[in-house]
Parts: C-alpha cells; sequence; structure tokens
C-alpha cells in the first residue's frame, strides 16, 4: 500500500467527471447537525447486511439500542432495514424515527426498484419506503445480465428503465438515493458494456452514490483497483463500494476501492453478514484515519472504537472476536520475551499504533515464554514496581514456568497471576505470604437419588480473622455448591464477597494419556459488578481444580475490594 499521502483525496474524481455529474446528484436532504463532511461516507449496514449472519436474530429493541451505538460512534448512515418486507423492520423505522436523536448519522431505508412491468407509482414496495419516514434510501439493483435476465425474468433494457424510474421517482418525493448493483464485479467480468450502463443510468436518474457491490465475495484488492478506477473514468459517477469476506480480503477490498477513487464504504459491526460477513466497519475506519489521514468520524469517537464493538457484539449475544484487528483484547497483547524486551524500550517497536487510539489498551501476557522484562512490564501494569529486584523477578519467572509446566496458564488468569506475584514479593520481603483465609478442609458430596434426580452438597471448614468456621451449602452442581458454601461461610467475616459472582466456568483437559484420570484446568470468571477477573485452578480431580480458581477468585476479590489480608 502506498504512503498516505499519496491516497486521493475524497473529492478526486477523473478530469471531466464532475462536468458530467447531473445537478440533480445534490443531497436533497438535509444533513444531521454534527455530521462530518459529505465527501466521504461511512455506511453502515449492520441493521441489515449484519443481521443476515447465522445466529443473530434482533429484535426490534436490539436494533434500536445497536443504532444508538451507532450514531453514537459517529457513522454518516445506518441502514435499518428493508420496510414492507416484515413487521419487525417496519416497526423499527417507526420507533427510530421518534426515540433516536440523529446528531451524526442518517437513517437509510432499503429496498428495490419498482417490479418489471409495474409503475413506480404503483408499486407497493417503493412506497412502504417513502412511508419509512428515511431521508435517505438505498435501492438494490441488478447490474449482472445474468440475473437480469434469469432472476428478474426480464429484459437488460426493462431492468434499466426500473432503475431510473425508481431513483428519479424518489428522488422527487425529496429522499436522497443510493443505488446498490448487485453482483456488480461477476457481472462485469460477463458483460462490462452493460455493467457500466447500470452504473450512468442511475448516476445520470439522479443516485447520490453508486455502489459497487462483491456481492458473492471472490474479488481480490488488485481486481477491485482495476475495475473501480476504470468504471470511475468511464462513468463520471460517485462509486462506492460493499465488499464480501469470502476471500478473506473485504477490508483490504474495500481499502483498494477507496485507492481507487471510491467514496462511500459499506461496512458492518465486527464483520457481521451473510456467509462468513461483510467488510468490518472498525478496521476500515481505523485505517482511513490513522493510514490515510482521513477524518471520517466526528473529532474524538475513533476512541471509542473499541468500547463500540464490544457494545455491539453484547447485544447481538456473540462473544467478542479476541483477535479481531484494533479492538480485540488481544490485539495488543505481547507473549515473547523478545518483544517485551523490545517493548520496555519503546512500546512502538512492536506495535503499528498507540492502541488507546482505537480505545484499546497493550497487554502483556504471562507465560513459560515470560521472560524478565515480561515479568517487570506485567508488574507496572498491576501498579508493582518490580525493576530494583533482579532476584524477585528471576523468581517469578521461574515460578511462572514451573507451574505453567504443570498445566497453569497465567496469560488467561491475570488475577492468579497477581496473587502469586504478590505472595513472591511478601517472601522476599522476609515474611510468609498473608492471606484472607485458610482452609482446614473441604468436601463435595453428588447424591443419586432414586427418582432420577441429584443432590448436591458441599461442607467447608475455614479460619478467618482467627474464628474456625464450618459452613454447609447445597447447589445444582458440586462446584456451585462449593461455591455456596464458602460464600456463607466468609460472607459474615467479609460482606464485601456479597457483590462477587460467579459468571464463567471453563473446564479443559490437558494433553495427555490418563483418560478420566488426566490433568483438568480450570477457568473462573468473577465479577463484582464493576469489573470482571480470572483465576485458573489444575488438579487431576477437576473439583480439586475448581477450588484452587475459587479460592483464587475471592482472594482477589478481597484484595480488589481493599480488604487487608490478615496475618
Amino acid at each position: 500500500m502506498t504512503d498516505a499521502n499519496s491516497h486521493p483525496s475524497p473529492a478526486t474524481t477523473p478530469a471531466g467527471a464532475a462536468a458530467r455529474r447531473p445537478s440533480l446528484n445534490a443531497s436533497p436532504a438535509p444533513r444531521p447537525a454534527d455530521a462530518v463532511s459529505d465527501d466521504f461516507h461511512v455506511f453502515d449496514t449492520t441493521l441489515r447486511d449484519g443481521a443476515q449472519r447465522e445466529g443473530i436474530s434482533l429484535t426490534v429493541a436490539d436494533k434500536l439500542t445497536i443504532a444508538r451505538h451507532l450514531e453514537e460512534f459517529g457513522v454518516g448512515f445506518i441502514e435499518g432495514g428493508w420496510p414492507g418486507a416484515n413487521p419487525r423492520d417496519t416497526e423499527f423505522f417507526q420507533r427510530a424515527r421518534e426515540e433516536i436523536d440523529f446528531r451524526h448519522a442518517q437513517l437509510v431505508a432499503f429496498g428495490a426498484t419498482r417490479k418489471a412491468g409495474v409503475r413506480v407509482e404503483d408499486d407497493p414496495q417503493v412506497a412502504a419506503l417513502l412511508e419509512s419516514g428515511a431521508p435517505v434510501i438505498t435501492l438494490v439493483a441488478k447490474s449482472h445480465v445474468g440475473h437480469v435476465e434469469l432472476a428478474l425474468r426480464t429484459t437488460p433494457e426493462e431492468n434499466l428503465a426500473m432503475v431510473r424510474d425508481t431513483v428519479r421517482y424518489l428522488r422527487d418525493q425529496g429522499r436522497r438515493v443510493f443505488l446498490d448493483c448487485e453482483h456488480f464485479f461477476d457481472g462485469y467480468a460477463l458483460d462490462a458494456v452493460y455493467a457500466k450502463q447500470v452504473v450512468r443510468t442511475a448516476s445520470e436518474a439522479g443516485a447520490d452514490v453508486v455502489v459497487l457491490c462483491d456481492t458473492n465475495g471472490g474479488m481480490l484488492p488488485a481486481q477491485i483497483t482495476a475495475v473501480v478506477r476504470t468504471v470511475l473514468a468511464d462513468t463520471g459517477a460517485r462509486l462506492g463500494i460493499h465488499a464480501q469476506d469470502d476471500t478473506g480480503c473485504a477490508v483490504a477490498n474495500t481499502l483498494a476501492a477507496v485507492d481507487a477513487g471510491a467514496t462511500h464504504v459499506q461496512c458492518t459491526a465486527n464483520g457481521y453478514g451473510e456467509r462468513v460477513g461483510n467488510s468490518n466497519l472498525f478496521p476500515v475506519v481505523a485505517a482511513l484515519e490513522l493510514k490515510y489521514g482521513r477524518q471520517v468520524l466526528p473529532e474524538g469517537k475513533l476512541a471509542e472504537t473499541t468500547r463500540i464493538s464490544h457494545a455491539i457484539a453484547e447485544v447481538v449475544n456473540l462473544t467478542p472476536s479476541t483477535h479481531q484487528p484494533y479492538v480485540g483484547v488481544s490485539a495488543f497483547a505481547h507473549k515473547a520475551g523478545l518483544h517485551a524486551s523490545a517493548i520496555k524500550v519503546d512500546p512502538d517497536l512492536y506495535q503499528h499504533i498507540d492502541p488507546a487510539l482505537v480505545g484499546n489498551s497493550m497487554r502483556m501476557l504471562v507465560s513459560d515464554m515470560a521472560g524478565r522484562a515480561s515479568i517487570e512490564l506485567k508488574g507496572k501494569e498491576l501498579g508493582i514496581d518490580l525493576s530494583g529486584d533482579r532476584a524477585l523477578v528471576g523468581r517469578v519467572v521461574e515460578r511462572v514456568k514451573e507451574r505453567e509446566l504443570a498445566g497453569y496458564t497465567y496469560e488467561a488468569a491475570d488475577a492468579s497471576f497477581e496473587l502469586l506475584l504478590r505472595a513472591e514479593l511478601q517472601r522476599a520481603e522476609g515474611g510468609r505470604p498473608r492471606s484472607y483465609f485458610t482452609v482446614e478442609s473441604w468436601r463435595a458430596i453428588v447424591e443419586d437419588r432414586p427418582d432420577g434426580t441429584h443432590a448436591n452438597e458441599a461442607t467447608v471448614k475455614l479460619w478467618a480473622k482467627g474464628e474456625r468456621i464450618v459452613a454447609t451449602a447445597e447447589g445444582n452442581g458440586p462446584v456451585n455448591a462449593l461455591d455456596r458454601a464458602l460464600r456463607v461461610g466468609l460472607e459474615r467475616i467479609y460482606p464485601q464477597l456479597a457483590h462477587m459472582e460467579l459468571v464463567d466456568y471453563k473446564v479443559r483437559i490437558l494433553e495427555g494419556a490418563l483418560g478420566t484420570g488426566s490433568i483438568t484446568r480450570v477457568l473462573v470468571s468473577t465479577s463484582d459488578g464493576r469489573g470482571e477477573w480470572s483465576t485458573v485452578g489444575v488438579a487431576e480431580n477437576v473439583i480439586a481444580a475448581s477450588w484452587q480458581a475459587l479460592d483464587d477468585a475471592y482472594a482477589y476479590g478481597l484484595l480488589r475490594a481493599g480488604v487487608e489480608p490478615q496475618e
């Protein structure tokens, strides 16, 4: 990719293109008060195209919540769905107009051109587009002559008339119109003359942007660049790009289209979409702002990237991808000791941007790959200065390697690592590690009853603040019973535990040949309502491994709450 300064400016078009562009291309719809320049469009289609991903089913309330997040992020256009196609989308447009204050974005309704042989004024789905009240309408049209003849069962000439009539009619009704050329790149390969004729017809009829769609997602960046550049030169239309990710190139294809002169990019949050997904909104926007030097979001909004990405993932009920560019929790995570040594000198040596620019942060992972620099940086991240004690750092490094060899994993259990680090620090200061409670014994019983049900009971015996405590509790499983018994026993002495709850529990059988006697690793995530932390336990017995993780979870929760450990 060329230097950022060599990229075409958003308004760049071939010589003479501006003269050929009809005056109808001026926007008839008023723009939001805080919208960025209209020279370049960030168009989000999460609520329509993104919702086609397998496993996503959005309620109207979900769609409204996502629209608010996107509006807050500052995208220019939010495509809300296809009004009239289903009651849910129709209701969304009714409520969105009343319940969302669009200050950055314009609401977009999606639909098709008029049907073949039907007057545009008589087409009910065109009427539904107007009834949505959306100031912007995106029309989908066929630009692949094979689809025109086989799917629409009409002639190429009638298809052009359908495009022309519908665009003009909606413009006359005061709507801004974008046209999506479905299957454009495949259609261009089959009949480039006709594909460009669809683009030219839409632009001359008043479509503000003509979007070239890689509907099947089979294109590569060099192909995108060549086609977009040629179509721009031959038609003079303002062009956009809509890329699917079937080759894993959707983001690259989107940026390749921008290199060739496209000034409108269609994306979805986190790359959601049909099959393998669409061009991912967040890396596209980050690249445009940080690599191309284009401001495409309102001032300060880029720093909200990670938060918005994760918030939308929560709404659609999909776990955020940990390795997603820019916003993943692993996007700026460093594990290798060699990397850590360099980062200790200058973080930019192993990071392409400052993570804070997109609302993310650097993380040091502690594992058996860790060296001294990794431990020192992780300690600094936790607020513990280890730089003056090489012997202590060396002991921590060896302790981590020893524990990871036994099956522990500290890169996924920061809380357990911090407890280990603080224990070693206390030993270095000449004392023994202080604790909040000392366990005398515990047991868990599972009773198989004649009616097919099971009873799970746990008893915990421990000491806390000089008091011996025996607590028993039942649960919906042996681990849950242990969790409850521990809580029952400690809450009177440590009321802070009332705010803590186990939110995730993972079990992994580590590699080995012991069958049911194999080593088991348990990871527990706990929350106090303000944040989450993870702890780890390893043992041949899954219950024993779970107990270790629970023990660490409550100890760390008390540390986090500012409670002083007992001597």
